[in-house]
């Protein structure tokens, strides 16, 4: 049976530490090395609910995209408004359950975290949006260019990521024209608004990603190309723990450690519900009443939560 420290060596190649961003916090969070390994859960974010799904399944290590200390801290004491998080590190230390962080390491990685939301949208890969200059292959970077099978609409190619991603309360925005071609599509796992540049450079007819602002979004279509498509943040990267289970799953049949992996179908998109509005942009309803037809986030049972 494999240790800790064995299946860390084995994802670090897939996703190499020194990958990551000079500000990100990837790696072991806590856990021992020596312990050993049979069960691994894959999830987007270390919460508590996820670190109770661990323990429940009877998973040895957590594997999270997101990290639990991004910022750094002198406690994990249960206490205060960050109290949480100390709470997840005690819980999963108590029940032998280590913590792996890969963030920036995993989206730059090749396969990364966009190529999981490209395949999630059935979409062909042809390279990264910003390569690693390090990549003598130029597979690496952050982002992704891809192709469709044929046009298709705006509206049409909207329609189908929402049917690819795990569906939020949120569910996807939609900046440009609706009948539009599109052809073409950057994307980017995870918050994409800092490469705009990068994305009109590499002209594509379409960027999907996540966690778009008013200004950089108003901006980008006053400049022309692309249309945008906004999901939410955990949906474009919830893909990656599939297709990260997959590969740990590649690596366990090639060394005959015989692992259980599990997916976490755990819904930690922060938003719960979604208030559509019905009355003209500033204005309220004409009998004052708030909007109707509120709807709630699927719960992780439900139809609409991850496949």
């Amino acid at each position: 049976m494999p240790t800790v420290s064995d299946v860390i060596a084995a994802l670090d190649a897939l996703w190499p530490p020194e990958l990551a961003e000079s500000w990100d916090a990837v790696g072991l969070v806590c856990g021992d090395p020596a312990a050993e390994v049979s069960r691994v859960l894959f999830a987007v974010d270390p919460v508590p609910e996820v670190a109770d799904e661990a323990v429940r399944i009877g998973a040895d290590l957590l594997v999270t995209h997101h990290p639990l200390y991004l910022r750094g801290t002198t406690t994990v004491a249960p206490v205060g408004p960050a109290g949480f998080k100390g709470r997840v590190v005690h819980r999963l230390i108590r029940n032998d359950v280590a913590l792996l962080v890969a963030h920036t390491n995993a989206d730059r990685a090749d396969p990364g975290v966009s190529d999981a939301l490209a395949a999630a949208v059935d979409l062909r890969v042809t390279g990264p949006l910003v390569p690693d200059p390090a990549d003598p292959a130029a597979r690496r970077g952050l982002g992704r260019i891809c192709e469709l099978d044929a046009p298709m609409t705006l509206a049409e190619f909207a329609a189908r990521a929402a049917h690819g991603l795990p569906r939020t309360a949120a569910g996807l925005r939609v900046a440009g024209d609706p009948d539009a071609r599109v052809r073409t599509v950057a994307v980017c796992g995870g918050s994409g608004d800092s490469l705009f540049a990068e994305v009109r450079a590499a002209g594509v007819d379409v960027f999907l990603t996540a966690d778009l602002r008013h200004h950089p979004a108003s901006e980008a279509l006053l400049a022309g190309r692309p249309a945008l498509v906004d999901a939410a943040h955990w949906a474009t990267e919830w893909p990656w723990c599939e297709q990260a289970a997959g590969q740990l799953d590649e690596i366990s049949d090639r060394h005959g450690w015989a692992l259980r992996t599990h997916v976490s179908r755990t819904v930690t998109d922060p938003w719960t519900v979604h208030a559509p509005s019905t009355s003209p942009a500033g204005h309220p309803a004409p009998d004052g009443t708030p909007s109707p037809g509120a709807s709630r986030a699927p719960s992780p049972s439900s139809p609409g939560a991850p496949r």
